[in-house]
């Protein structure tokens, strides 16, 4: 099966939605388990805290609105640049902003999978 843009955004939505709702078995899903993610404050988040800091309350987000800026497909892999719009706590601090995200994702035996990431905050 070819990965087609469309599945890619399909696929960032119901991540987005996961997010949200913190619903750790789609989390689960969608992040592979060597995922690997470089938070704003340029700490090497894996799977494993990602989870954690749903399952705990640590990360909770509100709203996150997203504008796909570029999907580019390459054999079993696509590479997605997209703008959201985020609110929500971490660790009790409010979070509320514009960040840029770019995100690999790879089709693997299990469908495809989020294997890394990164996300800068944007000045508006």
């Amino acid at each position: 099966m070819e990965i087609t843009e469309q599945d890619i955004k399909d696929l960032e939505e119901r991540l987005a939605q996961a997010i949200k709702s913190r619903d750790l078995s789609k989390l689960n899903q969608f992040l592979h388990d060597d995922f690997l993610f470089i938070a704003p404050n340029g700490l090497t988040i894996t799977k494993e805290m990602e989870l954690s800091s749903h399952r705990s309350g640590t990360m909770i987000v509100e709203d996150l609105e997203v504008t796909f800026k570029d999907i580019s497909i390459m054999d079993d892999c696509a590479v997605v640049m997209s703008v959201y719009q985020t609110k929500g706590r971490f660790m009790d601090m409010p979070i509320e902003g514009t960040f840029k995200y770019i995100r690999t994702w790879k089709k693997t035996l299990e469908g495809l999978k989020v294997i890394s990431g990164s996300c800068v905050r944007l000045e508006t």
